[in-house]
């Protein structure tokens, strides 16, 4: 399951996303650039925000592949771009495909992924954060008028997910990614 970089250089620090896919995923790398230039993370919707894990990670990727076969692969339709008010965060909405990932994230906040979040959970893709006070409004303008641009559907299908670890440099390391795969609705097919 473990990946480079080394062991050593990672930190408690775990989450759990799914990745947005081509070609959105370039035109939202790309954005993500031009508001913050150092950064470097791959266009995502987060269903558990970072957290760290009370034991070694391995049952806590247990739980979350265990977790997963209740779910089937879902669409994530992303809508305009807003900001949230006190920790000044520009994210575009998720307008359709919230309610399954506020069900995946209710269901995987437990056991060793349990953890007591800053903020209530709110599915959404982030754009650009930790700014500047100074710099916030004309951001903000600047990620609507490129959003506007976009000519991909703003659209796409959530079917993996995956098991994410920071390292002490703030990067993320994939650690494992599953299939969504509602086993019961597969039963239910072959049965019929």
């Amino acid at each position: 399951m473990f990946k480079d970089p080394p062991v050593r250089d990672r930190i408690n620090s775990f989450a759990l996303v799914t990745y947005i896919p081509e070609p959105l995923a370039g035109f939202l790398n790309r954005l993500r650039q031009e508001l913050v230039p150092n950064c470097f993370l791959r266009a995502h919707v987060t269903i558990l925000p970072p957290r760290p894990v009370s034991s070694d990670p391995e049952p806590a990727w247990e739980s979350i592949r265990k977790l997963a076969k209740q779910f089937a692969p879902f669409e994530i339709q992303l809508g305009n771009i807003d900001l949230l008010p006190v920790s000044d965060v520009i994210y575009i909405r998720i307008v359709a495909g919230g309610e399954t990932m506020q069900r995946m994230h209710d269901a995987m906040d437990t056991g060793p992924l349990a953890y007591r979040e800053e903020f209530p959970y709110h599915p959404h893709v982030t754009l650009a954060q930790e700014l500047k006070p100074d710099e916030v409004d004309e951001l903000l303008h600047v990620a609507r008028d490129r959003w506007a641009e976009c000519p991909c559907p703003k659209t796409f299908r959530a079917e993996k997910i995956v098991f994410v670890q920071r390292t002490r440099q703030n990067q993320w390391v994939d650690l494992g990614e599953c299939e969504l795969e509602r086993v019961g609705e597969l039963k239910d097919l072959l049965v019929g």
